[in-house]
């Protein structure tokens, strides 16, 4: 089985969880797991949920979207929609860092 990058969640250092993990670390039921994949919120490595495997980005993206929906009433495709301008916003951001720091670096350079 591949290996994902580490992530710290809660002070525990997690590589891949079940469904069973992933709706416990969470408290979601299966069931709604489930309908997140069929809506391709979540993409769990393995052929059947008996056998999926989430990554640890996998935890964050769900409690996004039990939030979303509990707190908000957002259904699942406005779930998918924001947490796709939420992960096309990340890549900006981290963008926008190198950007300036390319930038930092080109004045630093130009003092001398």
């Amino acid at each position: 089985m591949a290996k994902h990058p580490a992530s710290v969640v809660a002070g525990e250092i997690i590589e891949v969880v079940s469904l069973a993990e992933l709706c416990r670390s969470c408290g979601v039921q299966s069931e709604w797991v489930v309908e997140l994949v069929d809506e391709g919120i979540l993409e769990p490595q393995g052929s059947d949920p008996s056998a999926w495997r989430f990554s640890a980005v996998s935890i964050t993206r769900t409690r996004v979207a039990w939030r979303l929906q509990h707190d908000l009433g957002v259904n699942r495709a406005g779930i998918a929609l924001a947490l796709n301008l939420l992960d096309e916003r990340q890549e900006l951001h981290v963008h926008l860092q190198r950007l300036e720091r390319s930038l930092d670096d080109t004045s630093s350079d130009s003092d001398f």
